[in-house]
């Protein structure tokens, strides 16, 4: 197990209209952190919410120490708001989950050990009993086959919200809209170990999907496209200095 008291963890999640969850999110996220480094902080942005989220997350301020809020100016997508988590997080290890609790914040601590223990770069959620209507369960099963087919993948729950990885890999990531979907792949491509776990997975009981069927679909087609345009581009060469005699 790793030495919670020395280990600094980052947990960024992305909101937008989450009122109704963000509260018991933060709460759950604080609980996960227990007995980590006081460094260890909880990072919610804010993607333009016009709901009550931010007047949310300003009152949780007042109770949270661990608590930052990062808010963009209008709504940019999630890939944005992942991102802006992400250069914001001070941690030695970064993880991201979804803000509307269907990820479950207990996942964190064993993903983390899991991550030191395998001495690995990235540990991938996977949504094995999934919580969700059989069309979106269905529709995902689709685009999974999809992607790994195109990608060359084996990537169970490559969309999975939950993730935990060491920030130093970020330096060699480029995060494009859409993007957040692939980070297994895109950390792959980096030469970094990744490695899948069975998570829970909760229903949702407040707000709404921001995804429908037909929209997911099509966005991730199109991403894994770019993502497979870009393994096929990205440069693998070996080198040796030549040394006068």
């Amino acid at each position: 197990m790793s030495n919670k008291i020395n280990t600094r963890i980052s947990v960024v999640a992305a909101a937008y209209n989450e009122e109704d969850n963000i509260r018991q999110l933060v709460q759950e996220i604080d609980d996960a952190l227990k007995g980590y480094n006081d460094s260890s902080e909880i990072i919610v942005v804010n993607d333009g919410s016009r709901d009550g989220t931010l007047d949310v997350c300003r009152d949780l301020l007042k109770q949270y120490a661990c608590l930052r809020v990062i808010s963009l100016k209008r709504r940019y997508g999630q890939t944005a708001a992942i991102d802006a988590g992400f250069k914001s997080a001070s941690g030695e290890f970064v993880a991201m989950l979804d803000a509307d609790l269907q990820n479950d914040p207990a996942d964190i601590p064993r993903l983390v050990d899991i991550l030191i223990e395998k001495e690995c770069d990235l540990v991938n959620g996977w949504r094995f009993e999934r919580k969700d209507k059989a069309i979106r369960r269905i529709s995902t099963k689709i685009a999974n086959y999809v992607r790994n087919w195109l990608t060359n993948e084996i990537i169970h729950d490559s969309a999975c919200g939950i993730k935990v990885f060491r920030r130093d890999c970020l330096k060699n990531i480029k995060l494009f809209a859409g993007m957040h979907r692939f980070l297994p792949t895109l950390f792959r491509m980096e030469g970094f170990k990744v490695v899948e776990v069975r998570v829970n997975h909760r229903p949702r009981t407040a707000g709404q999907a921001k995804y429908g069927v037909m929209n997911r679909v099509f966005k991730a087609l199109r991403d894994t496209f770019a993502v497979r345009w870009m393994q096929r581009r990205t440069l693998r060469y070996e080198k040796e200095e030549i040394l006068a005699d």
